[in-house]
C-alpha cells in the first residue's frame, strides 16, 4: 500500500466491544492475568505496553519501512534512549548544525558519563568520513536540519558508515514519513519528535524512535523504554495515532503553502535570504528533489537586512504568524532561533524560523509582506 494508505489503516485499533470505527481509547494501567500468570491479551502494565501505544507503534513502523518502533514521551527522550545505548567511550558524529537540544544532551549529560561527542559539516561528505574516529559507533543526521534547513545526503552518508560497521540514525522529524524515507535510503534508525508533523496540532509532547531491523539494538531500546519510563500516556498514542489519518494531506499543504511564500520571500528587498530546500537557490535543491520528491516541508527560515533587535521586533508585528517555540501544527508560527537557543548558538541573529501552518497562503504573504515592507 502507498503511505496514503497505510497512514490510515495501519493506525487504526480494531474495537472488538462495539465495533465503532473511532479507536477506543485504554486508560487502563494494569492489565488482568490469567490463572496460569500469563496475559492473555499481551499487556500487563502500561508502562511496558498499552493497546493504543502499540497500534501508535505499529503504524510508525509500516510507515517508515521499520521492523519495529518504540514511542516516547518526547522526542528528546527518544534521542536519549539511543544514547543511552551507548558505552562510556563511543564516539558519536553529529551534525554542526541541527537542533541544539540533541546536542547539548549527548554533550553536557553523557560526556560527563564518557560519551565522546563531536560535530562535523554533514552536507560535506569528505568532512563527515575524515571524522570518523576508531571508537564511532553512530552518526547522528538530522535533514533537513534545524533551524537553516541544509539538508544531508542519507544514502551517501549510510555508504561511508556501512563499510565501517557504524550505526546511522536520522532525525526525520521535519520531513515527516510522509516525504522522506531514511530507511530505504539505508539508515539503521529513524527518530521522530512526534510533538511535530505527526501530532500535527500542537497538543501533544512526543517521540519515536523506529529502526530497521528487530535486533540487539532494538532489544537495548525496548529495556531503556521500560525501565526509564518515558512513555506516552493512551490518549497521547490515540492523538498521534489519528494525527497519522491526516499526515498525507496536511503535508502536502504545508509543502505547497511553503513553496509560494519561499519565492515570495527570496524577492523581497528586505529579505536577504532565504533556507528553503525546495528553491532552486539552495544549496542542496538538486537532492531535495532526490531525497523528498514529494515535498520539501513546511519549514522556511529567512534571514532579514536588519539587526537582531529589529528582526525579534519584526516577529512579534505580525497578526497571522504567532511567535512561539515549536513547529509543524495547522497555525503558522514564527521564532527567532538565537534568543532560545542563547549565547553559544551558531545561528544568525538575524534569523527567523516560519512553521508555515494550513492557512490560505495569500492571507499568510499579506501578513509577511505587510511587516516587511515596513523594514
Amino acid at each position: 500500500m502507498k503511505k496514503e494508505t497505510l497512514a490510515i489503516h495501519s493506525s487504526h485499533l480494531t474495537d472488538e466491544t462495539a465495533a465503532s470505527i473511532a479507536a477506543p481509547i485504554f486508560l487502563s494501567t494494569t492489565f488482568e492475568r490469567s490463572e496460569d500468570g500469563s496475559y492473555p491479551k499481551g499487556h500487563m502494565y502500561s508502562r511496558n505496553s498499552s493497546p493504543n501505544r502499540q497500534v501508535l507503534e505499529n503504524a510508525l513502523a509500516q510507515l517508515e519501512g521499520g521492523e519495529i518502533a518504540f514511542a516516547f514521551s518526547s522526542g528528546l527522550a527518544a534521542v536519549n534512549a539511543v544514547f543511552q545505548c551507548l558505552q562510556s567511550g563511543d564516539h558519536v558524529l553529529m551534525p554542526q548544525v541541527g537542533y541544539y537540544a540533541s546536542y547539548k544532551l549527548a554533550e553536557e549529560i553523557y560526556g560527563s558519563w564518557g560519551l565522546q561527542v563531536s560535530q562535523v559539516d554533514m552536507t560535506d561528505l569528505p568532512a563527515v568520513e575524515k571524522a570518523i574516529q576508531k571508537n564511532t559507533q553512530l552518526i547522528w543526521v538530522e535533514t533537513p536540519a534545524n533551524p537553516m534547513l541544509s539538508l544531508s545526503d542519507i544514502s551517501a552518508i549510510c555508504q561511508i558508515a556501512s563499510k565501517k560497521g557504524i550505526k546511522v540514525g536520522v532525525d526525520n522529524t521535519l520531513a515527516s514519513p510522509i516525504l522522506q524515507s531514511p530507511i530505504a535510503l539505508g539508515a539503521d534508525m529513524v527518530m521522530h519528535a512526534t510533538t511535530k508533523y505527526i501530532g500535527g496540532h500542537s497538543d501533544i509532547l512526543g517521540g519515536a524512535l523506529i529502526l530497521k531491523e528487530n535486533n540487539d539494538w532494538a532489544k537495548r531500546i525496548l529495556r531503556v523504554q521500560i525501565l526509564m519510563g518515558a512513555t506516552p500516556n493512551p490518549m497521547d498514542c490515540y492523538l498521534l495515532a489519528r494525527g497519522l489519518k491526516t499526515l498525507a494531506v496536511r503535508m502536502a499543504q504545508h509543502s505547497k503553502n511553503a513553496a509560494i511564500l519561499a519565492e515570495k520571500l527570496e524577492k523581497h528587498p528586505a529579505v536577504e535570504k532565504v533556507h528553503y530546500p525546495g528553491l532552486p537557490s539552495h544549496p542542496q535543491f538538486e537532492l531535495a528533489k532526490k531525497q523528498m520528491p514529494n515535498g520539501q516541508s513546511g519549514m522556511i527560515s529567512i534571514q532579514l537586512k536588519a539587526p537582531e533587535n529589529a528582526t525579534q521586533k519584526f516577529a512579534s508585528s505580525l497578526q497571522l504568524f504567532q511567535q512561539a517555540t515549536s513547529l509543524g501544527g495547522v497555525e503558522s508560527l514564527i521564532e527567532h532561533r538565537k534568543s532560545i537557543e542563547g549565547p553559544q548558538s551558531n545561528t544568525p541573529g538575524n534569523l527567523l524560523r516560519l512553521s508555515i501552518g494550513l492557512e490560505h497562503a495569500d492571507d499568510l504573504w499579506a501578513d509577511l509582506s505587510a511587516s516587511l515592507d515596513k523594514l
